[in-house]
């Protein structure tokens, strides 16, 4: 082999090696600056993402405290307007006792010995409910569950709707069918004595407060719903029938589809 053979093999193969360090190198480099880069764009979305999630969490945390503190509020609302319940039904019994008599005596100049007997048994009934209330002195309206309940039901009066609660309807359910019980009875007592039908005339309608304690709901409301089942009661007994409830083995009761047209309960949760 020619030396000038020699010598281009040498320059051809130090070509070749610079070549190959100079496309080898930067494609060795490139690939350890990406990683790099691509962790510490790792690293920041992650910070991002604990920063989001502790933002949310401190955003839950408020509004949890402010639930707390609107339902203390409602509750104690609530208590405020039951003791405010109770001040004025035992005002308003208090009230009563004057006209309850006044009716008694006019009773006893007509000479309606049965309407007189059941009007006594209601006015008896009545210092019971005035006793009771005098008793609630020391009543603790925080351990009542009636301020527990959120208000998920709503009834209608007057065409306006009111909101309560389940023992706030099962209070109203009791004054129907304490309306209608305490109407039959009236209504009896007036055929008995041969008298006009006239439930309006009754000192029970009038009053309408059987079965009322003075909680839960607001006095008119219950007079309404009340009166409303001692119509119909005052009906059955006048007329000896059973349209609108029963009467068996001394038990009175408005049928369940009869208070179901009379007091419409919707749900709002």
């Amino acid at each position: 082999m020619t030396a000038g053979v020699v010598n281009r093999t040498l320059v051809a193969i130090g070509i070749a090696a610079v070549a190959c360090c100079g496309l080898n190198a930067p494609a060795g480099a490139q690939p350890q600056q990406g990683h790099t880069q691509q962790g510490k764009d790792q690293q920041k979305a992650q910070k991002r993402a604990q920063q989001d999630q502790a933002k949310a969490q401190k955003r839950q945390d408020l509004d949890r405290q402010q639930r707390q503190q609107l339902t203390r509020e409602h509750q104690q609302a609530l208590m405020d307007r039951q003791a405010q319940r109770l001040d004025q039904y035992g005002k308003h019994l208090d009230q009563q006792q004057r006209v309850a008599q006044q009716q008694s005596a006019q009773l006893q100049r007509q000479h309606r010995e049965a309407q007189y007997r059941y009007q006594q048994l209601y006015i008896a009934n009545q210092r019971q409910q005035q006793l009771r209330i005098q008793s609630q002195g020391g009543y603790d309206y925080g351990r009542d569950l009636y301020v527990f309940q959120a208000a998920d039901y709503r009834y209608s009066r007057g065409g306006r709707y009111y909101e309560t609660n389940q023992i706030g309807i099962d209070l109203l359910r009791r004054g129907v069918n304490a309306g209608y019980e305490q109407g039959r009875l009236a209504g009896l007592a007036d055929q008995q004595d041969r008298w006009p039908f006239s439930y309006r005339n009754s000192y029970a309608y009038q009053d309408a407060n059987y079965g009322y304690g003075g909680f839960y709901v607001d006095r008119p409301d219950y007079n309404n719903y009340f009166r409303e089942g001692f119509r119909r009661g005052y009906e059955d007994g006048y007329y000896e029938r059973s349209q609108y409830g029963t009467y068996a083995n001394g038990r009175t009761s408005i049928l369940a589809a009869v208070l179901g047209t009379i007091l419409v309960v919707e749900a709002t949760r």
